[in-house]
């Protein structure tokens, strides 16, 4: 149980802030599809529009959000979002046409995306460099179990399927992100990190580090893969119960829980990232194959075989978060934590938006043909990320920040 807790102090205190919030976004992820559709009335296609036009939106809009939080400050710039992001999925239980939807969503990707990246330049303000790999494994960790949770709110409310029960979802989604930005009111009021502090985004100058969000957005297919195109696979190509996607979910999220914060100690420098991010490869691939398997023979074969490539790649997740999170921070230049991460982070939307395309058309489409390449080009881009985490150190030579705290609470 200690390795689950992080060091008291600043560490603990954004892990309680992400523990809060992620309860709520736990129950909006299994509900929101439903209310949509039956609570404010929008079909499918309009749905997916609008949430992928808003997640396109948000994911530009975060860059310059996270360069507000470097030159402005990042504690209040993340309370100010958290607020934000509440009042986005407050104005959610009264919207009842697309328009309004459009907004409401523009408006909660946007300041979801803005979180984020403020949220990192905060604990980069607050940890120390050679602690922040394992800072971030114990926000993962702790992202996994207030999702858990909230899932299973989510469930609840789904089962009870009326619109009461959407409308308490939604509200406790809100009231959690008020209840996040008062726990990140008690870290310290933090100035600028020293650095560049002009208007200008340099990250989209940045070659290396354009390729190294680029490459890793590659990696990060394995986000749909769970969500998405298991799931499809599963059921349009094995024999294996339909029951067995929640079963892999609650395996994933919870050796993600217990096994991510010590996945991240082998990670300290940029070689060892770069060797992580290679295992992660190699595991993919592995995965990819064990997957394929499963489409072949009787029903106790296809479980077996499933939840055996979920474990190997649970294994590749963990070790690809640890090493991309560590080069992610490492090669951004002091004073532009929030720009580099909000950018860093877009690879989460176009992997999210444009994967589930790529991997139905893939999987389902191709079979284990798809498998193989999917295993093959994660692997290929693991192994790129390595010399390109070189090329973009040779790059700059920045010295280890130094945090300023300011008077005040």
């Amino acid at each position: 149980m200690p390795n689950l807790l992080p060091p008291a102090g600043p560490q603990r205190t954004l892990s309680l802030a992400q523990l809060s919030n992620s309860v709520g976004d736990g129950a909006y992820y299994v509900t929101s599809a439903l209310y949509f559709a039956h609570v404010v009335g929008l079909a499918p296609a309009r749905i997916g529009l609008g949430l992928t036009v808003a997640w396109a939106v948000g994911s530009v809009v975060g860059v310059p959000l996270g360069r507000i939080a470097d030159r402005r400050g990042p504690r209040g710039t993340a309370v100010l979002l958290a607020l934000a992001t509440g009042v986005a999925v407050a104005s959610f239980l009264v919207v009842r046409d697309f328009a309004l939807f459009l907004a409401a969503a523009c408006l909660y990707a946007t300041a979801q995306s803005g979180l984020a990246a403020a949220r990192q330049a905060l604990l980069a303000a607050l940890v120390a460099k050679e602690e922040r790999t394992g800072a971030l494994a114990h926000l993962q960790s702790t992202l996994n179990a207030g999702l858990a949770v909230g899932a299973a709110l989510g469930g609840v409310a789904l089962s009870a399927g009326t619109t009461a029960a959407y409308l308490a979802v939604f509200a406790v989604d809100a009231a959690s992100f008020l209840l996040c930005a008062l726990v990140l009111l008690r870290l310290p009021v933090l100035a600028a990190l020293p650095g560049d502090h002009s208007t200008k985004l340099t990250v989209l100058r940045d070659r290396p580090y354009a390729v190294l969000t680029l490459l890793n957005t590659v990696l990060l297919l394995r986000m749909p893969l769970l969500s998405v195109g298991l799931p499809l696979w599963i059921t349009e190509r094995t024999a294996a119960p339909e029951w067995l996607v929640s079963a892999l979910f609650v395996l994933n999220t919870a050796a993600v829980m217990v096994f991510q914060v010590r996945t991240a100690r082998s990670v300290n420098g940029i070689p060892t990232a770069a060797r992580a991010l290679r295992r992660s490869g190699a595991l993919m691939v592995l995965t990819c194959a064990v997957f394929a398997v499963s489409a072949v023979g009787l029903p106790w074969v296809a479980v077996s075989a499933l939840i055996g490539g979920s474990v190997l790649l649970v294994a590749a997740e963990m070790l690809h978060s640890a090493g991309s999170w560590h080069l992610s921070f490492d090669l951004a230049p002091a004073g532009r934590i929030g720009e580099y991460q909000g950018f860093f982070g877009t690879g989460v939307t176009v992997a999210r938006t444009l994967g589930p395309f790529l991997l139905t058309a893939l999987l389902v489409g191709w079979g284990t043909a798809g498998w193989l390449l999917l295993g093959g080009t994660v692997l290929a881009a693991s192994y790129a990320l390595g010399p390109v985490a070189r090329w973009a150190a040779r790059t700059r030579q920045e010295p280890d920040a130094v945090v300023v705290v300011a008077q005040g609470v």
